[in-house]
């Protein structure tokens, strides 16, 4: 008789994009109508020249390269996050307030695994990442859905009212994703405010914020003096540096938090890998002009997605912004199945709405994520013909 499953571990639904991906097996794509893959936000073109040098020069010339690193990542790195995050959002973090991890979704896990046991609550706002859900489930955490308006942004009233005695924290997205919206400042101290005066934390996931379309600081919560005790934010390197293989990301907490992340760190992975982090390094000295100019490319793409769904009757952009589009589509099959019609018929891989949704939530049955970072404008507008062909 095999050993049994863990059924928090059977709960959960199987990874989206993997999942995605099967739907592809046994359809072929002429040369002329190539696949157009808007099904996952990781960048596909290799890291800039230095960059990758960097990393050489340390697989070469540097033996500790090689070696276990400190359990909460190179300090160097961290001071350098310190130093930039005070600067950008014009508060003070400190250097043994930032954790490197082996990408964001570690940094997720790590954190939540100091802040819940089973049966504890987490709520995050639908259409919520599916990673975290996949995470809550597995660690036996109720995830509690927190349904958006049509502008795809939380109310912190209505969460309020989902706050029990078992409620451990709040989890943000900003810019969001499966969303792409910006949640505004002023929400997002709100937000804040009701974690600090309810006694929970509030998670702020902001792997993305390299590519807000905004200028200044998302928010000014890390000016509060006592930050540490309520927020909790988490960054990732996959994005603004093209470091996705290398799995470096961060998580910025207190001190005190930050030592019981050391415990799930040095047990699952020991320490996040060096030459990633040497590569994260530079990136973040060496960069800065280079990403804003990946930014400005992202926002160029955004506006085609936003005046090709102007252009698209029967669909409806719900959101926009960073790396992804979050629509309504107007086909009669619900999402699942239109999307893996669109594979065979438009030769398109994108996300349906339901791997963002709570099973009960039906609006997943109408909507579809597109994550158009590695498609340029030629692309996009390609896109928007293709899914003209597929529906009425």
């Amino acid at each position: 008789m095999p050993a049994p499953l863990s059924p928090a571990m059977a709960v959960t639904f199987a990874p989206p994009v993997m999942e995605a991906r099967r739907w592809l097996d046994g359809v072929t794509f002429a040369p002329d109508r190539p696949l157009i893959n808007v099904s996952q936000a990781a960048p596909v073109d290799p890291p800039p020249v230095g960059l990758r040098q960097a990393i050489a020069q340390a697989c070469l010339d540097d033996p500790a390269a090689h070696l276990y690193g400190p359990v909460l990542g190179l300090p160097a790195l961290r001071t350098e996050v310190a130093q930039q995050w005070s600067t950008a959002y014009h508060g003070t973090v400190h250097e043994d307030q930032v954790a490197i991890t082996q990408g964001c979704n570690q940094a997720f896990c790590a954190v939540l695994s100091t802040l819940t046991a089973p049966g504890d609550e987490v709520i995050l706002p639908t259409p919520w990442y599916f990673n975290h859900k996949m995470w809550l489930d597995m660690a036996s955490i109720r995830a509690v859905g927190l349904a958006t308006g049509p502008d795809l942004l939380p109310d912190p009233q209505a969460a309020a009212a989902l706050i029990t005695d078992r409620t451990r924290a709040i989890v943000l997205v900003s810019p969001n994703n499966p969303g792409g919206v910006e949640y505004p400042a002023d929400l997002m101290r709100a937000f804040y405010e009701l974690a600090k005066a309810r006694g929970i934390a509030l998670i702020v996931d902001e792997t993305y914020r390299d590519f807000d379309s905004r200028t200044g600081a998302p928010h000014d919560l890390f000016a509060d003096p006592d930050w540490d005790q309520t927020l909790i934010q988490l960054y990732s390197f996959s994005k603004a540096y093209r470091l996705t293989g290398h799995r470096v990301g961060a998580a910025v907490a207190s001190v005190a938090r930050l030592a019981q992340v050391e415990k799930f760190l040095d047990t699952v992975a020991i320490c996040p890998g060096q030459l990633g982090q040497i590569g994260a390094l530079w990136g973040m000295r060496n960069l800065s002009q280079w990403v804003a100019q990946e930014r400005d490319e992202i926002l160029m793409r955004r506006a085609a997605m936003q005046a090709g769904f102007a252009g698209l009757e029967g669909w409806k952009l719900l959101g926009l912004g960073a790396y992804f589009a979050y629509v309504e589509h107007c086909a009669d099959d619900p999402s699942p199945i239109f999307a893996q019609r669109l594979v065979r018929d438009a030769g398109v891989l994108l996300l349906p709405g339901t791997m963002f949704m709570p099973d009960d939530d039906a609006r997943g049955q109408r909507q579809l994520r597109i994550a158009f970072a590695n498609v340029d404008t030629t692309g996009i507008a390609l896109l928007m013909d293709r899914l003209r062909t597929v529906t009425p």
